[in-house]
């Protein structure tokens, strides 16, 4: 299995063999540059094996990494013929923790005071100050997940502040071997946004379509 993640602020991708053994494993920056990164390093990853299906990271997380990972990897399944498998970002770090006894909640920066906070599937948007308390024992992973575990622990609340801070592209590849177990249907390759895009119209307008 091929699992591609570019969720977050670094590119990883996976190779899985057969038998559940990591046959490769690159990590690359995020950004700048990610459509001139991912090429190569998805070249690297892939010659000489196998590939029998894909799996990719479908969000929430960054859009351009999301469109991007995805893209490829909706290109490179179709090319070869293969099953492309989508995760979230939820799956895929649940997946590093399989006997926790907690709920998981996963904290992603989405940008300055502003959080995306995954809980029992569902992603929302939160301003720093406006972190939900719980007084429910909790789980905390992502990269925000320091600064919601002290939020949470000032307020009393249980917090188990586990060391997953950037996901890994095996645990992608796991979560998605795992919905195949669970007999679970296919979730469509497209972004899972939880904010729209920053992207501004110019103050000129769109040009007009060339004639």
């Amino acid at each position: 299995m091929l699992a591609i993640d570019a969720s977050g602020e670094r590119v990883g991708i996976a190779v899985l063999a057969d038998d559940g053994t990591v046959a490769v494993k690159l990590f690359a920056p995020g950004r700048p540059g990610l459509i001139e990164t991912l090429p190569p390093l998805l070249a690297e990853a892939v010659a000489g094996r196998e590939i029998t299906q894909v799996a990719v990271t479908i969000g929430p997380g960054s859009f351009t990494g999301l469109r991007t990972a995805i893209s490829m990897a909706q290109g490179f399944a179709a090319a070869a013929g293969l099953p492309l498998l989508s995760v979230t970002v939820a799956e895929a770090y649940a997946a590093a923790f399989p006997t926790l006894h907690r709920p998981l909640w996963v904290a992603i920066r989405a940008r300055k005071n502003r959080i995306f906070l995954i809980r029992d599937g569902i992603a929302e948007a939160f301003a720093d100050a406006d972190i939900p308390r719980t007084r429910i024992p909790v789980a905390l992973a992502g990269d925000a997940a320091i600064e919601v575990a002290a939020i949470l622990a000032a307020s009393g609340g249980g917090v188990l502040l586990t060391n997953a801070r950037r996901l890994d592209p095996v645990w992608v590849a796991h979560a998605a071997l795992a919905r195949q177990a669970a007999g679970l249907p296919a979730q469509p390759a497209q972004p899972v946004y939880v904010d729209p895009p920053e992207a501004k119209l110019p103050a000129a307008g769109l040009r007009p379509p060339p004639v």
